[in-house]
């Protein structure tokens, strides 16, 4: 096993917790993602207007804990729409990319639509999330499109890809998430089409059982019991996820986008070591081994991160 020879914090740097996985105020759940090693957090709307002391007094507190952004989640059932609805989530979106500014954070996370009144053309949908890009370019934020695995039209970050590849704007680009991935079925062979440069932003996650063949039970599963890298049964796969990522030159960060009812009910300095395993894991053992043995691996899975 490779032997650690830097801190902790410089090990997992590329990874992040997501606030959502901690319960209480704002404050305590930086100091906890702090204090677990962790140099950067990725943020959601809800952290910023449900402060008591507002949402500016939230951006300060993000300033003060010293923790980098990784991006700001997240802008719902934006493209495909016309008329009335094109133009309010158009205000929506220029208000979500002012306080991913105020933040700091240079990305901003789009989660594709499930609404019945949006269009399934892609062409609609690459033309309007190219509209989303140019309005996002004064604040230089990025704009990574992430297929959820219940979308109405994009449902897979193949067809996401897609999208934007049409929309051809330098700062769109795709967010990977491994639950929905998982979720899908989506093949992992698929990531070898993908250009490294466009990957924006990469969310991992677990869950308990091997599928979610619905919709509903998919969106249930996200919502309340993902579970962090190596807690789950998909622990293979996610380890072919993140060398695949690696070995098409993915440098980019990973945040932990684990929605999980009981985490939220424990004390955050156990969640956050939760992470903490989960991302020492990722660092040490499968990204800086280049081809893991599979009975290595599975031995592995077995003693990582354990509930």
């Amino acid at each position: 096993m490779w032997r650690r020879t830097h801190s902790i914090e410089q090990t997992i740097a590329r990874f992040g917790m997501d606030t959502i996985s901690l319960a209480g105020p704002l404050e305590a759940k930086l100091e906890a993602i702090q204090a677990a090693g962790f140099s950067q957090v990725m943020l959601k709307a809800n952290d910023l207007v449900g402060h008591p002391g507002g949402w500016q007094a939230a951006v300060k507190a993000v300033q003060a804990s010293g923790l980098r952004g990784t991006g700001f989640q997240v802008l719902r059932d934006f493209e495909g729409l016309s008329g009335h609805l094109h133009h309010y989530k158009v205000d929506i979106a220029k208000a979500m990319l002012e306080m991913c500014a105020a933040l700091g954070c240079d990305v901003l996370l789009v989660c594709s639509s499930t609404s019945r009144h949006a269009s399934g053309d892609l062409a609609h949908i690459a033309r309007d999330l190219r509209k989303l890009a140019m309005l996002a370019i004064p604040y230089g934020i990025k704009i990574a499109y992430e297929a959820l695995s219940w979308g109405r039209h994009v449902n897979e970050f193949t067809t996401a890809w897609e999208a934007v590849v049409r929309a051809d704007c330098p700062n769109l680009g795709l967010g990977i998430d491994s639950f929905h991935i998982f979720a899908a079925q989506t093949p992992l062979d698929e990531i070898d089409y993908l250009q490294p440069d466009k990957i924006f932003l990469v969310q991992l996650a677990d869950f308990m059982w091997q599928e979610a063949r619905t919709f509903e039970e998919r969106m249930t599963t996200a919502r309340t019991f993902r579970v962090f890298p190596g807690e789950g049964v998909h622990s293979e796969q996610l380890v072919q996820l993140v060398l695949k990522l690696d070995q098409i030159g993915y440098q980019g960060d990973y945040s932990f986008e684990v929605f999980n009812d009981d985490y939220v009910q424990l004390p955050l300095p156990l969640v956050a070591e939760r992470a903490q395993r989960s991302a020492l894991w990722l660092a040490e053992d499968v990204l800086r081994q280049s081809t893991p043995l599979p009975n290595g691996l599975r031995l592995r899975v077995r003693s990582g991160p354990s509930v």
